[in-house]
This record gives C-alpha cells, sequence and structure tokens, in this order.
C-alpha cells in the first residue's frame, strides 16, 4: 500500500489522484488531519486515516501497512517544520515502511537564503541518517506562487517586488504526475532526484513581459527597494519575521538558487511540462483581461 500524507493539499491531492489512475484505489491510503475533508477518497475505495505530523502517536495508525509513504513536507516552518518531519519519519521506520518519499526543493542546502530550502536540507540529512529507503523530491518552485508575486499587476500595470533572479517555476500538476510515476517504480532515484523543474527559468521582468504581450497592454516590471518593500509588508499586517523570511525568496534567486532548469520531470512525464506562460494565460483569462 501507498500512503499519502497531506492528502487533502494541493499537491497531495493531485498525487492520489494520479495514483488512482495507475492502481486500485485498495492500494491507495491517505493520512489527513481532516478525516471528513477526505470523505469523497473514502467512497472511492481509498484508505482514509487520521494522521497528524503534530501528533505523532496519530501516525502509527496511519502508516499501518504502508509499502511506501509519500511525505508531504509541512505548511509550517522553521525547527517546527522539521519536528513534523522528523516524526513522520520516524513513524514510517516504526510502521516497517520499505521506503519513504519526501517532497523537497530543487534549492534544498543548509547555506540557502531563503529558510525554507534550509528546512528541506535538515530534512533530507534526518533521511539520510535513518537508512530507510528514501527518495527526496526536489521539486522545482511552485508555479502557483507567482500570482502571489505579481498582486494587482493586471490591474495597476505594474509588477513591484524587490530585485529577483530567474526560477523555473514548475505547476503542483506536473509534480503531482511525476511523483506518482516514482512511487509506481520503487527502485528509483535512490537518495535525491535531479531537480524536478520545468524546462525555463524566468525573473519577474520575464513574467512582466509574458503578461504585457497576452494582456495586449504595457506591463512595467518595477524594482522595490528591499526596506521599503519589508517595510510595506509590515504596514499591511504581515509579521516582520515572515516579512523577512518573504524577503528571503528574492536574495536567493539573485543567486541563483532556483534557476536550475532540468529535463528530468519531463523524461517522467513523457511529455513537456507546463510552461509559465501557459500558467500565466490561465492567470490573464481567469481575470477576464
Amino acid at each position: 500500500m501507498i500512503i499519502v500524507t497531506g492528502a487533502n493539499g494541493k499537491l497531495g491531492s493531485q498525487v492520489v489522484g494520479r495514483l488512482l489512475e495507475r492502481m486500485p484505489a485498495a492500494q491507495i491510503g491517505v493520512s489527513v488531519r481532516d478525516t471528513d475533508a477526505a470523505s469523497p477518497l473514502a467512497a472511492l475505495g481509498v484508505r482514509v486515516r487520521q494522521g497528524d505530523f503534530g501528533a505523532p502517536d496519530t501516525l502509527a495508525h496511519a502508516f499501518e501497512g504502508a509499502e511506501q509513504v509519500l511525505i508531504v513536507s509541512s505548511n509550517a516552518s522553521g525547527e517546527q517544520a522539521v519536528a513534523h518531519h522528523r516524526a513522520a519519519v520516524d513513524a514510517a521506520r516504526d510502521a516497517g515502511v520499505a521506503r519513504v518519499l519526501y517532497t523537497s526543493h530543487q534549492a534544498s542546502a543548509a547555506d540557502s537564503l531563503f529558510a525554507p530550502m534550509r528546512d528541506h536540507a535538515a530534512t533530507s540529512a534526518y533521511l539520510q541518517a535513518s537508512r530507510l529507503a528514501h527518495t527526496a523530491l526536489r521539486n522545482g518552485f511552485y508555479a502557483s506562487t507567482v500570482p502571489f508575486l505579481i498582486g494587482p499587476a493586471l490591474k495597476s500595470g505594474v509588477v513591484l517586488a524587490p530585485a529577483d533572479g530567474p526560477v523555473s517555476w514548475t505547476t503542483h500538476a506536473d509534480l503531482a504526475e511525476a511523483t506518482a510515476v516514482i512511487l509506481g517504480e520503487p527502485g528509483r532515484f535512490e537518495g535525491e532526484t535531479p531537480p524536478l523543474t520545468a524546462p525555463g527559468a524566468h525573473d519577474l521582468a520575464d513574467v512582466a513581459a509574458m503578461l504585457s504581450e497576452l494582456t495586449g497592454r504595457e506591463i512595467r516590471r518595477v524594482v522595490a527597494k528591499d526596506d521599503d518593500w519589508l517595510d510595506g509588508l509590515v504596514k499591511h499586517g504581515v509579521p516582520a519575521a515572515q516579512a523577512q523570511m518573504l524577503l528571503g525568496m528574492f536574495l536567493a534567486s539573485r543567486r541563483g538558487e532556483f534557476a536550475t532548469a532540468d529535463p528530468t520531470l519531463e523524461t517522467l512525464l513523457g511529455r513537456p511540462a507546463q510552461s509559465l506562460r501557459s500558467v500565466l494565460d490561465a492567470l490573464v483569462v481567469a481575470a477576464g483581461r
């Protein structure tokens, strides 16, 4: 049996959907905090059990009988995130799981300028020390982040953000499909995968240019000073620590941490990965512009 954690979330739910295309529902289980929200999966024959990284005692039952467990990374950060991941790894080991997969990131590194990447690196190190057979999925930066970065650009005509660098923006849908493929091949990618990314890397100037083409009107890229941008977030109610963490994403992209574009994802999919332009096109269509 394959167990997917976080199966009510954006990535986990799509992984389960792809697995259902490949195997009987009885071979799939999910570990979720809210079992009621997963009732549609239960109706399909997927095993639904309550499991919470923050309540490690629940994970033994959730992982019972699993051959593989996909640990979808926690939406917490810092020490709490790493503690959540360690609890899941420990529970998988205690349940006798043959293989653990973990949704890491292409830029996972202990010295990253973006704090979540350091969390991923700490989790990967813990997996390595656990001696469990495991695969750390080095996922590309989620393309769903781009709409938040551009803010009201479709109305204002301005993409206002700190200086950035190229990012190989990658969709949840493509990563979910690739994850299902890897889960179906237990001997593949022992340790870390190559970066699982879309084929190109783009900065916000590229985004502004694409939006200009798609909307037929000029969308300008304006670079904000780091301190001014931070002050703006704080004035809008973002806690200072969180604002500083978000700035780290721009600092890391300037250093090229997210710039790698690798063919592995498209090889797994057997087709081209979704482009950033297609993501932006859907955004423009949804906005009616």
